[in-house]
């Protein structure tokens, strides 16, 4: 929960706040490609079965980064909220792929 930012939501509504201003669309995207040590450990894991933690992490490493260019995103433009949060994930090319980040960037307030 560290990584969460505690004024952001997949709801177009934050509980116990009211939207002052919108800003738009906010967005970070990350394009990432698997290594050739990656590919060769996961390959190993597939063995196995079950779940393949070198991608499992890097795909919530991408997914990371894209949330923190959103959030930088939002900020630039004077926000401290972002509601309507969602992922989009795109494969370019064999091995490649886009990951995408978005919401609304809002000014908000606590009600009373």
């Amino acid at each position: 929960m560290s990584m969460t930012h505690p004024l952001t939501t997949t709801t177009f509504e934050l509980p116990g706040y009211r939207v002052l201003k919108s800003f738009g669309v906010v967005r970070g995207i990350v394009v990432r490609s698997r290594s050739i040590v990656g590919n060769f450990g996961a390959g190993i894991q597939s063995i196995f079965g079950g779940n393949i933690s070198l991608y499992t992490s890097l795909c919530e490493r991408t997914r990371e980064d894209a949330f923190n260019q959103m959030l930088t995103h939002a900020g630039q433009l004077g926000a401290n909220a972002v509601v309507g949060v969602r992922y989009d994930a795109t494969e370019l090319a064999a091995g490649i792929t886009e990951v995408l980040c978005y919401g609304t960037a809002v000014t908000v307030e606590k009600t009373a």
